[in-house]
């Protein structure tokens, strides 16, 4: 199946007129939404985490601090070589070049207790972004947690809106909703893959 999406070029002209084309390094905005993600985990560490349309990875620096292994992907070939940079030091992350979902990885990567997508749904048609849940949710181990965050107002260049790719998420069979955060900017929410059943932070440390 082939998903159609925002063209791969748009993302190769980004990163020509810029290293940084969001800002991520600088906007207090981008490094706030960041720590928001990483403090919404609901466990302290994760053994094996999957990161795709990583970017320049601003976010996954902040990951790799609460995972044992950890794979990013993005699409352009800029930002995976200065994500690769970033990271060189944290022999623990890995950062490729892959085209998802049509690109997954392989069975020997998986699977992951932790699925990360960040500002990445919106950019695919209801085929592509179903095959983008579906392959998450299907290399997710149960009681493993997926974390969608999403930029909430209209782009030209986004497929579809940031609310959209949440609802379709809340919709999916496998998935149950333990964590939502909203703001007029963006939509931060955590599923866990059930069964067995989801349970809270607190459930899992015995206060109730």
């Amino acid at each position: 199946m082939t998903a159609r999406r925002t063209p791969a070029e748009y993302f190769d002209h980004m990163y020509a007129d810029a290293e940084d084309p969001w800002s991520f390094e600088t906007r207090w905005y981008e490094q706030r939404k960041h720590d928001l993600t990483v403090s919404c985990l609901p466990r302290p560490r994760y053994r094996s985490a999957f990161e795709p349309g990583c970017s320049t990875g601003a976010l996954t620096s902040r990951l790799a601090q609460r995972c044992d292994r950890l794979l990013a992907v993005d699409i352009a070939a800029a930002p995976v070589a200065t994500a690769r940079k970033r990271l060189s030091d944290q022999a623990h992350v890995r950062v490729e070049q892959m085209r998802v979902p049509e690109e997954w990885p392989a069975a020997v990567d998986g699977p992951f207790d932790l699925v990360v997508l960040s500002e990445l749904g919106y950019y695919f048609d209801d085929a592509g972004l179903e095959l983008l849940i579906t392959r998450a949710v299907e290399s997710l181990e149960p009681g493993g947690a997926l974390v969608a965050v999403h930029w909430r107002p209209a782009v030209a260049e986004h497929v579809r809106g940031g609310d959209d790719v949440h609802r379709r998420l809340g919709a999916r069979d496998g998935l149950a909703r333990t964590a939502h955060h909203q703001e007029e900017d963006f939509l931060l929410d955590v599923y866990l893959r059930v069964p067995p059943p989801a349970r809270s932070v607190a459930q899992v440390e015995g206060l109730w």
